[in-house]
């Protein structure tokens, strides 16, 4: 896989000002190149990091998690946990397990999700939430939002071209905690 060198778009806003964190943008040409995206973030990521994705239906969230997976060096295939809601992954090599939820079919907010005890498993564990905009924010002042975008290029969708917006939220994601090292376009 190379990395193709692209004008990323990177804005900081002041927190004070927005309440957001750095922004990088990735362009992924395709399934391999967003898993690959994953074990880059996953890089990245320490115990007590809490990852927001959002993304259409098939837009490559748990593609994106499977590499964080890969990443983070932890036991099982991660696949989407839509009907079990919640799945974690104990580290192989130390590090933190990785807890990933699917909060779809989840109407309320972290009211619901409490039985999931994600604020238990959140200091030592990385945990992912797929469509947790919304329903997880008050876990943690400190996250990472991902949000998938399929790519539209002359009125047409781009089959598997996605636009992907990385935005960290909180001190700990305040200095860009090395998210400009994302930006560009990953390819196979």
């Amino acid at each position: 896989m190379e990395e193709v060198p692209l004008e990323a778009q990177r804005s900081q806003a002041p927190a004070a000002e927005s309440g957001h964190g750095p922004q990088t943008r990735i362009t992924v040409d395709s399934p391999h190149a967003m898993q690959e995206l994953g074990r880059r973030i996953a890089g990245l990521l320490r115990p007590g990091d809490l990852v927001l994705l959002t993304g259409e239906l098939g837009a490559g969230k748990t593609t994106l998690t499977r590499g964080l997976g890969e990443g983070l060096g932890v036991r099982g295939a991660v696949t989407s946990p839509t009907f079990v809601i919640a799945r974690v992954h104990p580290s192989l090599t130390g590090g933190p397990a990785l807890v990933h939820v699917d909060a779809y079919r989840l109407g309320g907010g972290l009211d619901e999700m409490e039985d999931l005890d994600l604020d238990v498993s959140l200091p030592e564990s990385v945990v992912v939430v797929e469509w947790g905009d919304g329903k997880v924010e008050e876990l943690s002042d400190d996250r990472l939002h991902v949000v998938i975008a399929r790519a539209v290029g002359h009125e047409e969708v781009l089959d598997d071209v996605r636009e992907v917006s990385v935005r960290g939220v909180g001190a700990r994601w305040g200095a860009g905690a090395g998210l400009d090292a994302l930006a560009g376009v990953l390819s196979e």
